[in-house]
């Protein structure tokens, strides 16, 4: 049996709480809540008695609360589909160190796949009262945007198209002509499309875009589309495009995965030369682009440029709730690596002028 010693000197269970600091602290309770107010009046001496106490003890503001004292939560919902691939992940990432900084508690809703968790994300993010939210690009369903409406919450979207809403939109479609036009200004007019079947609007811009402007310009294009916009993906669209004797010389990839994918397999599985034999250019400039075993030319999106971008509108939106619905329109530059042959006529291997 445990002695009583032994009994006192185990660790409290549960949140220090705001009468154990001001008891250790030796003032009232309502001077420990001025002395986390900003701008409260309070003291020097015995704001630092409680900052003091409140060290010692670990003890940490409860901002939930606080928010539902202010009738403010301070959460800001982040709705996404697969929130853990490709370039999504990096502009989670950023979206939530922008919102931290700015005294926000962000709140990843991933929406899943079948109705059942659509649902339960729906009622995770309004039952929580977020006091805003912001629905990236890929597959949440419209339906968010109108629960956010009906709920009067402060709505942005980023990479597609709703109405009424503050939006941060990407040059989708001058990315996928100045691809067009790169590869066709180095003689390649055998071009190819690896897209995805998920059909998302951002996909299918830069699908769409890029097939009609490389025809217009007299190349010949085939499209091939994998299960998903990730690796797999761009391994499935290699195998279509490539498994044929019309090989493409040129291949516009709708992201970076894709591109990934892609590149491993018309070198593996078709023995391939990259630039030479086949170039390649992606979308999005993740990380994994840049490594040596890719050397990727790519459309860089800046996850920073983009979540700073977001939270512009939400401030602006908070400050001006009747203002009309804005756009914020980012360039996406293109980043030449060795997956192009820039700069030069293009070379192709005798293998491939066989099969023109």
């Amino acid at each position: 049996m445990s002695s009583s010693a032994e009994i006192s000197s185990a660790p409290a269970r549960g949140f220090v709480s705001a009468q154990q600091v001001a008891e250790r602290a030796g003032v009232s309770r309502s001077a420990v809540s001025r002395a986390f107010t900003p701008g409260a009046s309070i003291a020097e001496e015995t704001r630092e008695k409680v900052m003091r106490a409140a060290g010692e003890l670990g003890y940490q503001v409860n901002d939930l609360a606080r928010g539902l004292l202010a009738n403010r939560s301070r959460l800001v919902g982040l709705v996404v589909t697969k929130p853990e691939v490709g370039f999504r992940a990096h502009l989670v990432a950023a979206l939530t160190r922008i919102l931290i900084r700015r005294g926000n508690i962000p709140f990843l809703i991933n929406t899943g796949s079948s109705e059942q968790e659509v649902q339960a994300a729906q009622t995770a993010l309004f039952g929580y009262r977020a006091e805003a939210t912001i629905i990236l690009s890929g597959s949440p369903p419209s339906s968010f945007v109108e629960l956010a409406r009906q709920n009067g919450q402060p709505l942005v979207v980023i990479g597609r198209s709703e109405p009424d809403c503050d939006h941060v939109a990407i040059d989708n479609a001058g990315t996928a002509r100045q691809a067009a036009a790169l590869f066709v200004g180095q003689g390649l007019r055998r071009l190819g499309l690896a897209g995805s079947a998920s059909g998302t609007p951002t996909i299918a811009e830069r699908e769409r875009v890029f097939v009609d402007e490389a025809r217009r310009l007299g190349a010949r294009v085939v499209v091939a589309r994998g299960g998903d916009s990730d690796y797999a993906g761009g391994g499935e669209a290699a195998r279509i495009l490539f498994d044929r004797p019309d090989r493409p010389q040129a291949v516009f990839c709708v992201n970076d995965l894709i591109a990934l994918g892609l590149l491993d397999t018309v070198r593996g599985r078709f023995g391939l030369r990259v630039p030479d034999d086949v170039a390649v250019i992606g979308f999005d400039d993740i990380p994994e682009a840049s490594w040596g075993a890719y050397d990727l030319t790519t459309f860089r999106q800046d996850p920073d440029e983009i979540a700073a971008s977001a939270v512009a509108h939400l401030d602006r939106r908070l400050a001006y709730p009747d203002a009309p619905p804005s756009t914020a329109f980012l360039g996406a530059p293109l980043i030449v690596r060795g997956t192009t042959l820039t700069g030069r006529a293009s070379r192709p291997s005798p293998q491939l002028e066989q099969s023109s």
